[in-house]
């Protein structure tokens, strides 16, 4: 059973930005997903301080370590919502209200 994959216009701008190798293991994330296999720690971690069905890919290399942040909206798709560069130990309070926002908008 593939399950849809979809990413927001927004987000699709932010992972430009991202370097080749971070894509490539990207792409292999949002694979495994399509083909419904639960990611987990070290690759995908929930965050339930947000909501029960969102989630954030953790991917990393030489220049950084870069999250994507995903909702699953059971029995629909998989939403990549929103893409960044981490510089801090947590996740920013502003990156958190952007996915939210769009969250909010599906």
């Amino acid at each position: 059973m593939k399950i849809d994959v979809v990413i927001l216009s927004q987000c699709e701008a932010e992972l430009k930005d991202f370097p080749k190798d971070v894509l490539g293991d990207l792409l292999d994330c949002v694979a495994k997903l399509r083909s419904g296999i639960k990611l987990s720690i070290p690759i995908s971690r929930t965050m339930p301080s947000l909501g029960k069905a969102i989630h954030e890919l953790r991917l990393k290399d030489r220049s950084g370590q870069f999250r994507v942040i995903y909702f699953v909206k059971v029995s629909d798709a998989i939403y990549l919502v929103h893409a960044f560069k981490k510089k801090t130990q947590q996740t920013e309070q502003k990156d958190i209200n952007v996915a939210l926002q769009r969250i909010k908008r599906l």
